[in-house]
């Protein structure tokens, strides 16, 4: 049932969604396959320990350059090179992962993959939110987003059932990088034929601006009694770093970074989290069903999002993080370990960061900006978001061995209550937020190519 006030998707609308979602959903089987492949990259490679931080690491950097630079990009080129030359790096990285003859190649092939993940978090959310209906664009983008999640789940599952059974083959850990590169290959063909979002405009021409977006189009039927004079070309779109822009990119990028922080933190090193938590058996196939909660949580994100509004389900996002998060610490600090309330508590805390934070984090990045710097400001939320993602995979190993896990945990809840505060704090005027998708909606009937 369509909900009042929505138009009809059409066949083309879904093509265009599912053609970014299969995007976010390679992002999701990539990154946490990878997760898989690491303790098999360690017992043939064998990496000094620093190294095994980097190995973590290096697809996070590669999207903390990747997000703003390619997204910057996407705002001169356009978006559709980015969208399609994303997936040409892809496969160069996968193809170099797998046939990488020691570390510093395998590093480096990350960094490559990266690259291109990073390119997907604004180009994908940009595709979908100007070429679709703008009354659906919290929906489809957090359904899109979703497929990540999706993407998560069965990387973790397909690379822990191979590497659990033996059946990797004579090409062991390689296997898990080869296996994406058949689907990257079919989703370039496939993106060939998505045309240039209606509503960019290269630099120098004048973009269309809907209300809400720094200007108003005239009204309907208005006449001149005289032919308008020559403007000269505009100038170049402002960096989002400019005072105007920088209460939108604080609050785009700030929480993304907190976020980010405890949810690669936990996702990285959840079946080492959960040994030391006392869950000795089947850990890994533990980490493996905690991801379907988070799965479910953004489910329950695409049923809220329009209903408590960006802000309100983000900042319950982080609150229900944060109780997880403690609920965890607390079964793990004790003389006698919990392994319930651990379990119970990682189950909690992913649940609600993809109800929350997970996804708001990423809509609100492609909401914020106008849509002249949308792919630049988008990128540089994300790569706020992936500098704590580093920062967690490159600091967390040593955390663990040198406070324990229950301590890493009370601290990574105190960082979601952070989170709240500063969602809180540096929101936009809520009459703004709530009518965004009315005055994208207006302007596309008016004529001005955004929908």
């Amino acid at each position: 049932m369509i909900p009042a006030g929505r138009p009809t998707l059409t066949a083309s609308d879904w093509r265009i969604w599912g053609l970014t979602a299969a995007g976010k959903y390679l992002e999701g089987l990539v990154v946490f396959m990878g997760g898989i492949a690491l303790p098999l990259v360690q017992a043939e490679l064998a990496p000094a320990r620093a190294a095994v931080g980097l190995l973590a690491a290096a697809p996070l950097i590669g999207i903390l350059v990747g997000a703003p630079l390619l997204g910057t990009l996407a705002d001169r080129w356009g978006r559709r090179p980015v969208f399609l030359a994303e997936l040409v790096l892809l496969l160069a990285g996968l193809l170099g992962a797998a046939a990488s003859p020691n570390v510093t190649c395998l590093v480096a092939a990350l960094l490559l993959i990266g690259l291109a993940l990073g390119a997907d978090y604004p180009t994908g959310h940009l595709v979908i939110s100007e070429q679709l209906p703008a009354a659906w664009r919290g929906p489809l983008v957090l359904g899109a987003f979703g497929c990540q999640a999706v993407g998560a789940l069965s990387g973790s599952l397909l690379g822990w059932l191979l590497a659990a059974h033996g059946s990797l083959g004579p090409l062991g850990w390689r296997s898990l990088y080869l296996l994406p590169v058949l689907p990257v290959l079919l989703l370039t063909g496939a993106r060939l034929g998505v045309p240039e979002s209606p509503g960019w405009r290269p630099p120098g021409v004048a973009q269309p601006q809907a209300a809400g977006e720094g200007g108003s189009a005239p009204a309907t039927g208005q006449t001149q009694t005289a032919p308008a004079a020559p403007n000269p070309l505009p100038p170049r779109a402002p960096s989002p770093l400019a005072p105007p822009s920088l209460r939108p990119l604080l609050l785009a990028g700030l929480p993304w970074f907190v976020q980010d922080l405890s949810t690669y933190g936990v996702g990285i090193f959840l079946p080492q989290l959960l040994v030391q938590g006392g869950v000795q058996q089947h850990s890994l196939g533990w980490a493996t069903a905690a991801d379907g909660l988070f799965v479910a949580g953004i489910g329950l994100a695409i049923v809220l999002v329009d209903r408590l509004g960006r802000i309100g389900l983000q900042v319950a996002g982080f609150g229900g993080c944060a109780a997880g998060l403690a609920l965890a610490a607390w079964g793990c600090s004790g003389a006698v370990q919990e392994p319930g309330l651990v379990i119970a508590g990682v189950g909690l805390f992913l649940f609600m960061t993809n109800a929350g934070p997970n996804a708001t984090t990423y809509l609100l990045a492609g909401e914020v900006f106008p849509i002249a710097q949308r792919g630049q400001g988008a990128g540089l939320a994300a790569a706020a978001g992936k500098a704590g993602a580093v920062l967690a995979a490159l600091t967390l190993p040593g955390l663990l061995h040198r406070w324990g896990t229950g301590a890493v945990l009370a601290g990574l809840a105190v960082s979601s209550v952070i989170g709240a505060l500063l969602t809180g704090w540096l929101r936009l005027d809520p009459a703004l937020e709530r009518n965004h998708s009315a005055q994208q909606h207006s302007a596309k009937k008016r004529g001005l190519g955004t929908r």
